[in-house]
């Protein structure tokens, strides 16, 4: 369950962040003012609509820090370990390998998958 208290704290250090007052911040955020002014009271407790427009509409916010503290605020995305190519040969003579240290199961198909979302398919 969200602490409110925490909650509240962390939604001022975003508004700090991005040097913003509660009403610019309603505003960034496409809710109306008086919804800020009666969560930051604690009058109110914070909608999944809301969290979702926060998380939206600021791309340092990690959904998890929002939510309950974990993680690091401002939230830097890290770039996935990226495979170095093999060349082709490499390829095949790892595939025939495969094949020859085990003979129960036989390589039947390769699927390479590219970060720009395209793929290359191998039937050895």
């Amino acid at each position: 369950m969200v602490n409110s208290e925490e909650f509240i704290k962390r939604i001022e250090k975003i508004v700090d962040f991005y040097s913003l007052t509660a009403s610019s911040f309603a505003d960034k955020i496409d809710v109306q003012r008086s919804s800020i002014s009666h969560l930051l009271s604690g009058r109110n407790k914070p909608s999944l609509e809301f969290v979702l427009k926060i998380v939206d509409s600021f791309a340092e916010v990690n959904l998890y820090w929002l939510l309950y503290g974990k993680g690091s605020f401002p939230h830097k995305e890290e770039k996935p370990s990226t495979p170095t190519p093999m060349k082709a040969s490499a390829k095949i003579s790892e595939e025939k390998s495969l094949t020859k240290t085990n003979s129960k199961k036989n390589v039947e198909k390769v699927i390479l998958f590219y970060d720009n979302g395209s793929f290359e398919s191998y039937h050895p």
